[in-house]
């Protein structure tokens, strides 16, 4: 019963799409008849191809997808942007806040030996948007995400002109019945529920308006699924499948990715321990509430600072609160079902367990009275 028109056009058995950061949960979750796909925001476009060569190496010719970040407004847009250029744009006083949390809660300096993560700190731009979207476009990928907003409408031709399927993701019918309008093919209604940028609206609101919104036009749920019920309801709500990105984080492939302080605090947390705040890049995003989030939030603060200025400012710092193990200051983006990551699964058997309780609640839903 799960195997939809969207599955048979893509290619795949089961109606969900892995949002994630590990190659590795890409592989597994393509393998196991979902779609896997990678996010690309922290890398540079030299990453992104090495990562994608790997996928490509591993994957068995199963479909998979890329996401990137091509936001309609942010600090230095349309300008000749470095970034030095960017850093001149953030206040002594937003380096100062980040310099007296970190004393205050005695987090080292990083060793002299110490090997960065090398995320790019400029990833949230369009114009490495389109870099990331180049490098996709020259692997067999199946579909090319959106996170934040419509996607330029050079971006959907490319896409477009290799056969690629774009999605774009949305929190307001409005955001929506803007990406048909773009030529979107996939339209991923995320609620409030989600970790990551998400807007105001729940789950169960959102999906049925956006779907009578867009008409013909495929519709994912986002947001608070993580369990083969809550695929169901998705489907039944009228979306085509769903989109899943927090329950990845604590999959045996997706773990290595995260500080062992960050996934210690994931799998004893609850589903009300996550806020929505600007505290990770600008916009509102959910992660979980931590002594960071705290300061941050506080209206003795500075403030929050534009895309890209408010990663750009805390790069180093989250950095040293991960390779310390602070435990008050360590997070991550996360949505309500962390809740329910209790424990480290293997990505493939996750796919397995939710197709198999969506299939078996569908049915049951099929045959009552």
């Amino acid at each position: 019963m799960l195997k939809n028109k969207l599955c048979r056009d893509l290619g795949i058995d089961v109606p969900l799409f892995a949002f994630t950061r590990s190659k590795e949960v890409v592989v597994e979750v393509s393998k196991a008849g979902g779609m896997g796909v990678l996010g690309a925001i922290a890398h540079t476009p030299e990453q992104l191809e090495e990562d994608l060569q790997w996928i490509d190496a591993h994957i068995g010719g199963r479909p998979y997808g890329v996401d990137t970040v091509m936001p309609q407004s942010y600090a230095g847009k349309g300008e000749d942007w470095d970034e030095e250029k960017l850093r001149a744009l953030i206040s002594p006083a937003h380096h100062q806040f980040v310099a007296d949390l970190l004393a205050k809660h005695g987090v080292p300096e990083l060793p002299d030996d110490y090997v960065r993560r090398g995320e790019d700190l400029l990833g949230w731009s369009i114009e490495r948007g389109m870099q990331h979207l180049e490098v996709a476009l020259r692997h067999p990928i199946a579909l090319i995400a959106n996170a934040l907003g419509t996607p330029p409408p050079e971006a959907i031709a490319q896409a477009h002109a290799k056969g690629v399927r774009v999605a774009a993701l949305c929190g307001k019918v409005k955001q929506a019945i803007a990406h048909k309008a773009a030529g979107v093919d996939i339209i991923v209604a995320q609620g409030t529920e989600a970790g990551g940028h998400t807007g105001e609206i729940a789950t169960m609101v959102l999906v049925p308006e956006v779907v009578d919104a867009v008409g013909d036009v495929p519709v994912l749920a986002a947001g608070g699924i993580g369990s083969g019920r809550q695929l169901a309801a998705a489907l039944c709500l009228g979306a085509q499948g769903g989109w899943c990105g927090s329950i990845w984080l604590t999959s045996k492939e997706g773990a290595p990715y995260m500080p062992d302080v960050a996934i210690q605090k994931l799998l004893a947390a609850g589903s009300g321990d996550t806020l929505r705040s600007r505290a990770i890049s600008g916009k509102p995003a959910r992660q979980l509430k931590t002594a960071w989030t705290d300061a941050w939030e506080d209206k003795t603060g500075p403030g929050f600072l534009p895309i890209p200025l408010q990663w750009m400012v805390q790069a180093e710092a989250v950095e040293r609160i991960y390779h310390s193990g602070n435990k008050p200051l360590a997070g991550s983006p996360v949505g309500q079902i962390v809740g329910r990551m209790n424990s480290l699964v293997p990505a493939g058997e996750i796919v397995k367990d939710i197709a198999t309780e969506a299939d078996s609640v569908l049915k049951r839903l099929g045959g009552a009275q």
